[in-house]
């Protein structure tokens, strides 16, 4: 069955009389097969439908490529928001899916059409995701969501050792998208933007990548170390916002996020010897173990060494994680991305980084004491921390017909 994604989109872009349409089913593509018999990547895809939104927790596979993007509202009022919602939450069901792009002419209303064509004429699902998330300045009486607003959802804090850049900060609305192609990504993110248009402007934007594993096991960073080697399981409690954590009913099902950008110093860093790259990670760099360990997933034993003579107090890991009975429920979910811009600084080093994202079901109780705790760590001298920002993601669309937020204007 064949679905015409230009009318699908035309009735159900920002208009509440639309709303009823808005969560009407599409045909995925069907699943091809690629070589050696093995599934196509471009025809994986995601269900959108969900009790939470399918980009969060994907222990299966983390995607290659992501774009972040944040965005200032400019809708004025309650039902602008309601609109925006549901215009998004349509368009990202439509590019999740896959869908057929109209090829006929545009009508003199629709410059360009209503598909960019990065993707062609059949737009491939490739494994793409988009996570919504929204910023404290959604909360506000503005929009009558004031007695909304989820516990602990504040502005991102200046933590020690940060360099904030305000052009990289914060954000009402926050995007995330990820995909096994990169240009899944730009095409996802343009398509987004340009159904919006009037409705909410881009704040920041940056696009990052992972590789796949080097040679095994976990992707590394750019200072050359496996990262996200452990997180929590689902069934832990630490991911997804439940009943009994105290924020407001329309939020369970939903997960908060934190977005860093990290710049690392990768030339300062390079004139460091291995031996002290691994002292302040705390992990062997060609096989990620921990120092007191073989392989990447052995849990290194802190109480067999109190005294840091093999894995040093002030490590990374040691202090992101000290396993403790008490830190336990400090942990986190890690959805990290490299990135590399365009140019450099004004120093001749490169733009080289990480996109650090993290879902935690309390900010203050997970990522703040986390954050608290690496206060001061050796690798503040090669990381500069310059922007991101806190943001609640709405549960998922469990139903046809609903859309992401729904909940909130209860």
């Amino acid at each position: 069955m064949s679905v015409n994604r230009r009318n699908f989109l035309r009735g159900a872009a920002g208009t509440l009389a639309a709303a009823g349409a808005l969560g009407v089913s599409r045909p995925a593509l069907a699943e091809g097969k690629g070589g050696g018999g093995s599934p196509d990547p471009a025809t994986v895809s995601v269900p959108f439908l969900g009790a939470n939104q399918a980009g969060v927790y994907r222990p299966d596979f983390l995607q290659r490529s992501a774009g972040f993007a944040a965005f200032r509202l400019l809708v004025e009022d309650r039902a602008g928001l309601q609109a925006l919602l549901q215009t998004l939450t349509s368009h990202i069901q439509s590019l999740t899916e896959g869908s057929l792009v109209d090829s006929g002419p545009p009508r003199e209303s629709e410059i360009g059409g209503l598909d960019s064509g990065v993707l062609g004429a059949q737009v491939p699902p490739d494994a793409l995701t988009v996570t919504v998330g929204l910023g404290a300045g959604v909360f506000t009486d503005r929009y009558g969501l004031a007695a909304a607003r989820p516990r602990g959802l504040t502005t991102m804090p200046v933590f020690p050792s940060d360099s904030p850049e305000p052009d990289w900060t914060g954000g009402d609305l926050v995007l995330q998208v990820c995909s096994n192609a990169s240009d899944s990504v730009h095409h996802a993110l343009r398509d987004l933007t340009r159904a919006t248009r009037g409705m909410m402007q881009l704040e920041w934007k940056i696009l990052g990548f992972h590789s796949g594993p080097r040679p095994t096991g976990a992707p590394r960073n750019l200072f050359g170390y496996k990262d996200g080697i452990v997180n929590p399981a689902e069934d832990e409690g630490l991911v997804w916002i439940d009943k009994n954590s105290g924020q407001p009913d329309w939020a369970v099902g939903g997960s908060f996020l934190v977005i860093r950008l990290i710049r690392m110093l990768v030339e300062f860093w390079d004139r460091v010897g291995i031996p002290e790259q691994n002292a302040i990670i705390g992990r062997d760099r060609d096989s990620g173990a921990p120092l007191d360990g073989t392989g990447e997933t052995d849990l290194p034993d802190y109480p067999a060494d109190p005294d840091g003579a093999v894995i040093p107090l002030d490590a990374h890991i040691r202090l992101a994680n000290p396993r403790t009975a008490e830190t336990d429920r400090s942990r986190l979910l890690r959805r990290g991305y490299n990135y590399e811009n365009a140019g450099m600084s004004r120093n001749g080093n490169s733009e080289t980084g990480l996109i650090f994202c993290s879902y935690q079901q309390n900010i203050q109780d997970q990522f703040e004491a986390t954050q608290l705790r690496l206060a001061g760590e050796p690798m503040t001298d090669y990381i500069q921390p310059f922007g991101g920002g806190y943001f609640v993601v709405p549960p998922g669309v469990a139903e046809f017909g609903g859309y992401l937020g729904e909940g909130m204007f209860a």
